[in-house]
């Protein structure tokens, strides 16, 4: 009686019987390729950016390459210093405190807002929620003049006041609704665990939501404190003394109508100005994908 071993399966080829492995090869190297142009094309006037403001006045525009023999550091010293009555310093600090302060009350009064909307039972609750995701879809241009006409009227104009005081009032709806999502994927069994135990709707919030809710809260203090650092409408609007400019404000300076402007400062207190944003995105981007992900805002 002769026995035949048994045959192992063939491995397959790397183009494969009917080529497929080999084309989703091809398929990935092309999606990269794609990937990294795509990148480098937008990737590139940062690029220009960062190397114009190195380079003398004159070889800014008339130099379209990124490498010159006479770099240096002469733009920046002009434009941290080179404003009158003011310094570069001053609009860093005006604007950390005015980002600052917005993102403590959007963090604070949006997560309460939306805590109540995903969790407590109240009348009216349904007509108010539908009335705040109307006002997204509100321009804020339409709410200038009343916002200017009140806040001029109490005597807030070329203050800090109006950039932060609706922060604390929760009128950002588009982050109350991306935490409304995200609480309610929270298991509503921890509230009624939490509340046996004896806890008050406010301790519920803040010991058993909060902790929790923690991507849908860094994803809501980055975009704030990105749309606020980068705000120029709302603050040229009310700030009027040189002293209280903002970082938007402050870059404005350096363009003058009579063709005296100082492009090299302006730009080298442009990549400045970039610094805290990129480093707040690169230490949370994962909080800020899991934020987004989870609240059911993903196309």
């Amino acid at each position: 009686m002769t026995t035949t071993a048994p045959t192992l399966p063939a491995e397959p080829s790397v183009n494969g019987e009917h080529g497929v492995p080999g084309r989703a090869l091809r398929r990935g190297w092309l999606r990269h390729a794609v990937l990294i142009v795509g990148s480098l094309i937008v990737l590139y006037p940062i690029v220009w950016m960062v190397s114009a403001s190195f380079r003398p006045v004159h070889e800014i525009f008339g130099n379209s390459g990124l490498w010159s023999e006479a770099f240096g550091v002469s733009n920046y010293v002009d434009g941290w210093t080179g404003i009158p009555r003011a310094s570069f310093a001053r609009f860093f600090l005006n604007s950390f405190i005015v980002s600052g302060a917005a993102v403590l009350g959007n963090i604070v009064s949006c997560s309460m807002a939306a805590y109540a909307f995903a969790r407590l039972r109240f009348r009216g609750r349904t007509l108010m929620f539908a009335i705040m995701l109307v006002t997204i879809m509100l321009p804020y241009h339409v709410l200038v003049i009343p916002q200017y006409v009140l806040f001029n009227t109490v005597g807030w104009v070329d203050t800090f006041l109006p950039l932060i005081v609706p922060k604390i009032l929760a009128t950002d709806s588009f982050f109350i609704f991306l935490m409304v999502q995200f609480i309610r994927g929270i298991p509503s069994d921890l509230d009624e665990a939490a509340r046996i135990d004896g806890c008050s709707p406010f301790k519920i919030y803040r010991y058993v939501i909060l902790p929790l809710a923690r991507p849908a809260l860094v994803t809501t203090a980055i975009f704030t404190f990105i749309w606020t650092w980068n705000d120029f409408f709302s603050q040229i609007i009310y700030l009027q003394n040189v002293n209280n400019y903002t970082v938007p404000l402050g870059l404005r300076l350096f363009l003058d109508s009579t063709g005296l402007s100082s492009f090299g400062a302006m730009l080298a207190m442009g990549v400045l100005s970039l610094l805290p944003l990129i480093a707040i995105f690169l230490f949370f981007q994962r909080l800020i994908v899991e934020g987004i992900a989870t609240s059911g805002l993903k196309g």
